[in-house]
């Protein structure tokens, strides 16, 4: 490759992937020597570059952080994914984000090559992004500390505000942020507590990072989003159900499926089962397709629910038995 400032490009390119390249592989990778790589490091340096060299058997050259941001290689898909991240990011909960991101599409498709802008603009013809209302607006510098402290495996402190207005001081060990739709959770690991809290980040202040490392622990969910979903599901439904099922707790809880439950084993034929819906008809269905049977404790409502199902279905059937329709 005999073309400088096109191999600089290639180098280039291949430095901005998030790896250490060995001098040799590079030269194999552009054809040149590796005298020839080294002159074309140097050269990247000059430009404002900052490629770091590590020596040894498996040391090479990477692209690390420098004092400016020097211009970025894209290839047609992330160049397309960016300019689609950017516009969906023009609508974000994050306070200013908006305007950051407008400008920096209009700095994008300005360089874009044509047949990219076409691509771009018929994914936003062909798409809108749905928001959720308004939403609470959040500061990008209190996100930039929870994220920095969920990295660095710090503890963090801040003042809360629950939804009933109550504040409090809290010092946590933080896992991950979750975005949902226009509002940001923090999951973390209230020690005082002994137990795995959700703070909503736009009823979070003044959060600092102690400089404390923790332990990570493990969440009892498969990842933070899931354990969000399945709390804000939780807590939305308004019927909550304890019943006794009369079957052993390891063959009930396969047919309860990905639900949110709680099953307590009673003995060895019985377990208990705390659940919540948003309708007594769904809890009703939920427990005549256990397959065995089973005793209401609460809500009454269930109960009076079950049996009038109950009369209905031996109505339906002829049953001799079956309560007269009221």
């Amino acid at each position: 490759m005999t073309d400088t400032p096109a191999r600089l490009l290639n180098l280039l390119s291949l430095l901005q992937t998030p790896r250490e390249w060995p001098g040799s592989e590079l030269a194999d990778r552009l054809r040149v020597s590796p005298r020839t790589i080294r002159r074309d490091i140097d050269r990247l340096r000059e430009l404002g570059y900052p490629v770091q060299a590590s020596q040894g058997p498996l040391g090479g050259y990477r692209l690390v952080a420098g004092t400016a941001m020097p211009p970025l290689l894209l290839d047609d898909e992330e160049a397309v994914a960016i300019a689609v991240g950017l516009r969906t990011a023009a609508g974000h909960a994050v306070e200013g984000i908006e305007e950051a991101s407008v400008r920096a599409l209009a700095k994008l498709v300005q360089v874009l090559p044509s047949r990219l802008r076409h691509r771009v603009s018929t994914l936003n013809a062909a798409t809108s992004p749905m928001l959720a209302g308004d939403g609470p607006r959040i500061d990008p510098e209190d996100l930039a500390v929870l994220a920095s402290s969920v990295a660095a495996g710090e503890r963090l402190r801040f003042a809360y505000q629950a939804g009933d207005g109550a504040e409090s001081r809290r010092l946590v060990e933080p896992h991950r942020l979750v975005s949902a739709g226009r509002r940001w959770y923090l999951v973390a690991f209230d020690p005082d507590r002994a137990d795995w809290r959700i703070f909503r980040v736009d009823r979070l202040s003044d959060p600092q990072r102690t400089g404390v490392r923790f332990e990570p622990r493990e969440l009892p969910a498969e990842d933070a989003a899931a354990y969000v979903a399945a709390k804000l599901s939780w807590s939305a439904r308004s019927y909550r159900a304890v019943v006794t099922l009369h079957a052993p707790a390891e063959q009930v809880r396969p047919r309860l499926g990905g639900a949110v439950e709680r099953l307590e084993p009673v003995d060895a034929g019985r377990c208990r089962l705390h659940t919540r819906a948003d309708s007594l008809e769904w809890l009703a269905l939920r427990l005549a397709t256990l397959g065995c049977e089973f005793e209401v404790h609460e809500p009454a409502e269930l109960a009076d629910h079950l049996r009038a199902l109950g009369d209905r279905a031996l109505r339906a059937a002829g049953h001799p038995e079956a309560s007269p329709a009221g």
